[in-house]
């Protein structure tokens, strides 16, 4: 079954923008997944095209119309989740993304303007998501980053099916550090221990490299981590707070 994405936005023409290059691109062209763009200004019934109008009880910027973006929402309805892309959404994760990735496709709402009126979501069974606690001119962007974490997950996308596993908040861990070529560079070597050739010895690095930058770096995801496999480490976590790498057990 082909993932099939479709897309409600004012500005079809940014897509397939970087969907059209690379993996996704040529996955795209391959047609393991399929990209359908429509304007949601093909919904709006008077003249001008309007979509949008001023916010009741007075403010700044205008707000996307219920009646409008509903009828394009309902006039692309199909068996795939819709999901609106908007700061006011959920936060967007890797089990969410998994998730999308292993159904049939999905229809995205890309905002604009000051957001949607929330009689929208009343009305119809529209997810909202955002991708992160920062604002964007508008979703097509959102849009393309959910689609380009998807799609990368969809079977034969990847080379190596292994590539998708080990990576940044697959396991809930940031991904430990890579090097390559040349061994030394400006007066820095790779770690020896990747020289070794001793594989049991790499992947203990590589776990204990992804704990201590995810206690460092992100200790919120470390807490969430260690509650399922590390409980012992919550005590210690102090340190990882602090600064102060702790000691592996």
């Amino acid at each position: 079954m082909t993932f099939a994405a479709t897309v409600l936005t004012l500005y079809p023409e940014m897509f397939p923008g970087p969907l059209g290059q690379s993996l996704a691109g040529r996955a795209l062209g391959e047609g393991l997944w399929s990209l359908a763009v429509r304007s949601i200004r093909d919904w709006a019934t008077d003249k001008h095209k309007s979509v949008d109008d001023t916010p009741a009880g007075g403010g700044p910027g205008m707000v996307l119309r219920a009646d409008v973006v509903a009828a394009a929402v309902d006039g692309v309805a199909n068996t795939t989740p819709v999901i609106a892309l908007t700061p006011r959404g959920a936060p967007l994760t890797q089990a969410k993304v998994r998730s999308l990735a292993a159904g049939p496709g999905v229809t995205l709402l890309c905002g604009r303007f000051e957001g949607f009126d929330e009689r929208l979501f009343e009305a119809r069974a529209i997810e909202q998501v955002s991708i992160g606690d920062y604002i964007l001119s508008g979703g097509e962007v959102a849009a393309l980053v959910l689609l380009d974490a998807c799609v990368r997950l969809l079977p034969g996308v990847m080379g190596a099916a292994s590539s998708g596993v080990e990576e940044s908040f697959e396991s809930g861990l940031l991904e430990h550090p890579h090097y390559t070529r040349p061994p030394e560079w400006e007066g820095l070597a790779i770690p020896e221990v990747l020289r070794s050739g001793d594989h049991a010895k790499i992947a203990a690095w590589r776990s204990a490299q992804s704990e201590r930058d995810t206690r460092l770096r992100r200790p919120d995801l470390w807490e969430a981590y260690a509650r399922v496999h590390r409980p012992l480490a919550r005590g210690k976590n102090n340190n990882a707070r602090s600064g102060e790498p702790e000691e592996d057990t």
